[in-house]
């Protein structure tokens, strides 16, 4: 594994690490100052708001500027988030003294959305690295790349809330400061190791100008019918994935009696899966079968995992359907990326990604509001059946609109050549 690729792989787990290791302690650390169920959804929900206006534009700045300068911005607005989440709770027991406890409980609420809503603006960087890994790789082992950054991601959702729950014993600040410090390490390691990976001879034969920084020039890809096809495929996949994830801890409790530790172990285990999927089988299986025929039947077979979540009769039967779960998640997360990078010029890169970032965004958003209704509403299966009915539409939207689609012939023939010639887009 070369410098630059390992670099960026090592980057990527640093960043999730740090961000995964705060994120399940948010709910108490809002709680103890006050705020209700209604306003901590709101400060979760904040962050993905703010990663739905920031990671186009870090996408699209990266591919005007560079990757290297808007890594070391966005993993600098990050660290600022962090320090201002670790000195909350200190700044909360100095005004306690000071003003009566509602109005310290209020600054100290605004403190952390302002936190929240900093590291949300400039942490939507995954598109950055994953354009970054675009940079550093041709067509024919793009997939491999962008899986192994997936692969960090998961890793670092995996070890960083266990991390989180250790330190919190000592309180909720020291999370925000250890999370500030792998921050401010992660600024360091792009500074001193990170070499820039669009370089002034890749810019120098893209085919157009510097692209612009409006969201008009973003929002056009929607219009393309082939990468506007894999963007919509990126949102109701999100969408009916978001929602697994979201309420699953709820659907475990009220179906299965079953307490935070063992969900979480069952929650680690699909997370173990599909970074096994992204790290190491993702490569494989791009080199045995195409990129388009991966993505139609990671979307069949999501949609029977979900079916199966719907059915389950025991836990035993849970971790045997969630199985192909992680396996389809883990399919689907990298080759809808990988599909995207080859359908538009090499200038468009981290604009699309961020985009595509950006709707995942979204459905973060909204799964949790119709996860918790369905839940509620109709009981324990109806988020499963939910989530299938929208994978059964999208496959049938992917055998249509992606797999039969003209581009995807041409990337075939493209990823078939080293090294690969410009693609035109569509």
């Amino acid at each position: 594994m070369n410098k630059r690729l390992l670099s960026i792989i090592l980057i990527v787990f640093i960043d999730l690490l740090g961000f995964s290791l705060i994120l399940p302690l948010l709910p108490y650390y809002a709680e103890k100052y006050g705020a209700t169920q209604f306003v901590t959804g709101l400060l979760v929900a904040s962050y993905a708001a703010m990663q739905l206006l920031g990671a186009p534009l870090l996408g699209r700045l990266s591919d005007r500027y560079g990757r290297r300068p808007i890594l070391l911005a966005s993993v600098f607005g990050t660290f600022l988030g962090f320090l201002l989440l670790g000195f909350a709770d200190e700044i909360g027991s100095a005004l306690a003294g000071a003003f009566n406890p509602q109005a310290a409980n209020l600054f100290v609420l605004g403190i952390l959305f302002l936190s929240r809503m900093v590291d949300g603006l400039t942490g939507g960087n995954l598109s950055v690295a994953q354009a970054y890994i675009s940079d550093v790789t041709d067509e024919s082992n793009r997939s491999k790349g962008l899986g192994m950054i997936g692969a960090a991601f998961g890793l670092g959702f995996i070890i960083g809330p266990a991390t989180g729950g250790v330190l919190s014993q000592y309180g909720y600040a020291l999370p925000g400061f250890v999370a500030a410090a792998l921050s401010f390490g992660n600024l360091m390691l792009i500074y001193f190791w990170l070499p820039e990976s669009l370089t002034e001879e890749k810019r120098s034969n893209m085919s157009e100008k510097k692209p612009s920084v409006t969201l008009s020039a973003l929002t056009k890809a929607l219009a393309r019918p082939f990468t506007g096809a894999l963007l919509t495929t990126r949102f109701f996949y999100g969408l009916a994935f978001a929602v697994f994830q979201t309420v699953f801890a709820l659907y475990a409790l009220q179906k299965f009696n079953l307490q935070a530790r063992d969900t979480g172990f069952i929650l680690t285990y699909v997370g173990v899966l599909s970074v096994f999927v992204q790290g190491f089988l993702i490569g494989r299986l791009t080199k045995l079968f195409r990129e388009d025929l991966l993505i139609l039947l990671g979307g069949g077979l999501m949609m029977l995992s979900l079916i199966g979540w719907a059915l389950t009769p025991s836990v035993f039967w849970l971790l045997v359907v969630l199985t192909p779960t992680a396996i389809s998640g883990g399919v689907l997360n990298t080759l809808l990326s990988s599909t995207l990078t080859k359908s538009v010029q090499p200038q468009e890169i981290g604009g699309i990604l961020g985009l595509g970032s950006a709707i995942e965004s979204a459905t973060r958003i909204f799964a949790p509001i119709i996860g918790g209704y369905l839940l509620q509403a109709l009981g324990a299966w109806s988020p499963g059946a939910f989530g299938a009915l929208l994978m059964l539409g999208i496959s049938v939207f992917i055998y249509f609109k992606i797999y039969n689609h003209p581009i995807a012939a041409e990337i075939r023939e493209r990823s078939k050549q080293q090294p690969a010639p410009v693609p035109n887009g569509d």
